[in-house]
């Protein structure tokens, strides 16, 4: 188990005692609800983790380099910042997808490019969330609020990498 992975059950301990102090009935309630949520998001892992694992195997580390590789500079930014934008699904796909392109030589500030536009675009979750719920005059003035970001973040990432080393394929 890793630091960040103990440090988050020493959290919900303490929140799970708090919750106990506070009502035994409420501490129940909230692990009957962690119960949900666990068989909720099982087969979700069960699918995205192999998929992920396939999706390595397909990605030709060529077209990784030299579309989204730490050369392609402002134009592999832009581009990783569209596919972040349209690419479809939650972070049991996405953070396993991002890992895969830093494996087949993706660069950090694309990736950074793209994990903003998939953080803040995020089409699948404008067409069945955002759009329904708030309507398309709300979505265009949050898009174009934040329409440079992605780019702005991996520009931002590219500038501090020669004071970082980081490795997104081996964490």
């Amino acid at each position: 188990m890793s630091g960040p992975q103990i440090i988050l059950w020493v959290i919900a301990l303490a929140v799970l005692a708090l919750c106990m102090l506070r009502s035994m009935p409420q501490a129940r309630r909230a692990v009957v609800e962690t119960n949900r949520g666990f068989w909720r998001i099982l087969p979700m892992f069960c699918v995205a983790l192999p998929m992920a694992a396939f999706l390595s195997e397909l990605v030709p580390a060529d077209i990784a380099t030299e579309w989204l590789g730490d050369d392609s500079g402002l134009s592999g930014i832009m581009i990783a910042s569209l596919a972040g934008g349209i690419m479809p699904g939650g972070p049991f796909v996405t953070f396993p997808l991002v890992i895969t392109f830093s494996k087949a030589g993706a660069g950090v500030a694309q990736m950074t490019a793209l994990l903003t536009a998939w953080s803040v675009y995020a089409l699948h979750r404008i067409l069945t969330w955002e759009y329904p719920v708030l309507g398309w005059r709300f979505v265009a003035m949050r898009l174009a609020s934040s329409f440079f970001l992605p780019v702005l973040a991996g520009l931002i990432m590219q500038a501090l990498l020669p004071f970082f080393a980081i490795n997104l394929a081996a964490p």
